[in-house]
């Protein structure tokens, strides 16, 4: 349809109905991409615009992380005392407990969190034989299985066989939920937790619309919400909640209305960075795209299994994984050595690691000439300085270099610096990031008192407030198939056939890009687009949505394209144009579509369903499958 039938339609429409104005903003001249129509914010900006959020009186956060995951809550009623969840299982007073689940044979949840982590009993040779059937019960530990939900490239993430990520998640998250319902419930007896608890859950930087959408598929699972679509939970990115909570330390370091900052996250797996700027009326809209790689503070721990492994032989490292052992081991290497190091030779005690007495077991798996090695040092192994800091550095090394990019893309423009996130607790990483970028931005890096919270207290401010959050900027180019005249030049093996009959010629169809990755938009913009149908008999229209990380694509299977969701409407024959408008919306981190039949003024409306996707994001999973 050509864009004078299209405002002729539109026109029309406008003077039979005025309530259709919102359609004025679609008319114009040309159908230039590089200056694509974004309509403002299509959610009135009121006080009462959330009429869905009217019986809430609780806001609970959840921070599902790699290593170790928390939730806070506060009342709507009382909304500056935000409570930090602190009684885990049998462990008082932390702040996070463990995303460990632990499975029996048959793939059930035996334990999760510090409970997960309790330590083998040691059995006396005795006891060996009274237990021995109890010994052949034989566990399983799933650590670390968010990142499975990431585009981990060549890295492996150890996954039990036969177990998928998104099960595990589901599980984690269900336990986690019988907590929050057992706090919130015995603070407020009568709450309706499905009707009077909005939940926030934060994700990386990097997860696009389908990994959030499988995020709300395993809430659903674990009952944390009772239907998929509902509108009680809803998702901020980790680096947008550290950002929030950050707010109050903007004016001690000198950022004013409409200067930027950039916030670090540095979490057990991911790390990911923001550039925020402080807008009037103390919002926060975002800069440019925000980033993250996976060199969080668990991949440390790698690096030291990876010692481990030249010591005592691979085979032995992969033996104790399979059979639960390395994660007592990491966890020693943590409280001993990966906590305290300061990167000071000075400060750093050397540390002798007994196998023997942490994990006796290890003496079966040991072969070779390991194991004439391991009999000569007593099964010893000195942890020197040097070895400390070849763990950390190729980690650290990275996280320097996304800050420095970072910086790079912003040319500079960013007034101060804020690190949060359990791994920004670590001193050696601190005085790399002073050393390296103190000068850059005139000593204003900040290290807040409570980094491993920071996340979780964002989010419950957002959930309390979003619209703190003013505009977003897109990580994503978003397009559609739509079919046009084939021309010579265009790909003959994508050449259709016209049909002479129908009067209609040869076609190609093409990616049509709606607007591309690194825009800022406004929270709940959209863009419009109209489409017709290619065929007076067409009878349905195929409206898919379609992604990618470049600023366009030729074709929806070009190399970078991926599908984000379908969707079909139908449209009733008339033998007359049937001009479609088409509304793509960007809300709170999820999006969703409109369709209007402009001839009818029939709407079709839609949240991508994600549930039903493959497993695209969980190939580590699909090589441990049976």
């Amino acid at each position: 349809m050509s864009n004078n039938e299209g405002d002729n339609t539109i026109r029309q429409m406008m003077q039979d109905d005025d309530n259709i104005r919102v359609l004025s903003s679609l008319i114009h001249d040309d159908d230039d991409d590089d200056h694509i129509h974004i309509m403002k914010p299509i959610v009135p900006d009121n006080d009462d615009d959330d009429n869905e959020n009217k019986d809430i009186r609780v806001v609970a956060a959840i921070d599902f992380g790699t290593t170790f995951s928390g939730f806070a809550h506060a009342y709507k009623s009382n909304p500056s005392k935000i409570i930090v969840h602190k009684n885990w299982q049998n462990s008082i007073g932390y702040l996070k407990t463990p995303t460990i689940l632990k499975y029996d044979e048959s793939s059930n949840v035996m334990a999760w969190g510090y409970s997960a982590l309790a330590e083998p009993e040691k059995s006396s040779k005795k006891k060996k034989k009274k237990n021995k059937k109890k010994q052949h019960t034989k566990t399983k530990l799933a650590e670390r299985f968010k990142l499975h939900m990431c585009k981990m490239g060549d890295k492996e993430i150890y996954l039990p066989k036969g177990l998928k990520c998104k099960t595990a998640i589901t599980d984690y998250l269900r336990e986690m939920g019988k907590v929050m319902k057992d706090t919130l419930k015995n603070s407020v007896p009568n709450l309706d937790f499905y009707k009077q608890v909005l939940i926030i859950m934060t994700v990386p930087a990097e997860f696009d619309n389908q990994s959030i959408g499988v995020m709300r598929e395993c809430a659903l699972q674990a009952e944390i919400i009772n239907h998929r679509n509902s509108l009680h939970l809803k998702f901020t990115t980790e680096p947008e909640a550290a950002a929030i909570n950050c707010m109050n330390l903007l004016k001690e370091l000198g950022v004013d209305v409409d200067k930027s900052f950039m916030v670090v996250d540095c979490g057990g797996g991911t790390v990911d960075l923001t550039t925020r700027k402080l807008l009037e009326g103390n919002k926060l809209g975002e800069k440019t795209k925000r980033k993250g790689d996976y060199c969080g503070g668990s991949f440390v721990d790698d690096e030291f299994i990876k010692f481990l492994g030249r010591k005592v032989g691979q085979s032995a490292v992969d033996l104790l994984r399979e059979n639960n052992y390395s994660q007592y081991i990491i966890q020693e290497f943590c409280r001993r050595v990966k906590f305290p190091f300061t990167g000071r030779k000075k400060d750093f005690n050397p540390y002798n690691l007994d196998l023997e007495e942490l994990c006796p077991v290890i003496k079966q798996y040991v072969t070779g000439s390991e194991l004439d090695e391991m009999e000569e040092e007593e099964w010893t192994i000195e942890l020197k300085f040097e070895d400390v800091k070849e763990m950390f550095d190729p980690v650290i090394k990275k996280i320097l270099d996304l800050i420095n990019d970072h910086l790079n893309e912003n040319n500079d423009d960013i007034s101060a610096m804020l690190l949060v996130g359990g791994f920004s607790e670590s001193k050696y990483l601190q005085e790399e990031v002073k050393k390296k970028f103190n000068s850059r931005l005139k000593n204003k890096i900040s290290f807040p008192e409570s980094p491993a919270t920071a996340i979780v207290e964002g989010a419950v401010q957002y959930g309390l407030n979003p619209k703190i959050i003013a505009t977003r900027v897109l990580l994503w180019t978003y397009g559609t198939d739509v079919a046009r005249k084939w021309r010579p030049g265009d790909p003959e093996e994508r050449k259709i056939p016209g049909n002479e009959m129908m009067g209609r010629g040869d076609l190609i169809i093409e990616f049509s890009r709606f607007i591309k990755c690194g825009e800022e938009i406004p929270v709940n913009a959209a863009i419009p687009r109209i489409f017709s149908p290619g065929c007076i008999f067409q009878r349905f229209m195929g409206l898919d949505i379609h992604i990618t990380d470049k600023e366009n694509a030729e074709f929806c299977n070009s190399p970078g394209v991926k599908l984000l969701g379908n969707w079909i409407i139908d449209i009733p024959i008339t033998f007359t144009p049937r001009p479609i408008l088409f509304l793509l919306i960007f809300g709170e981190i999820e999006i969703s579509a409109i369709a209007v039949n402009l001839e009818t003024g029939r709407k079709h409306e839609t949240t991508f369903k994600f549930g039903d996707l493959p497993e695209k994001n969980c190939q580590l999973c699909d090589k441990n499958s049976i």
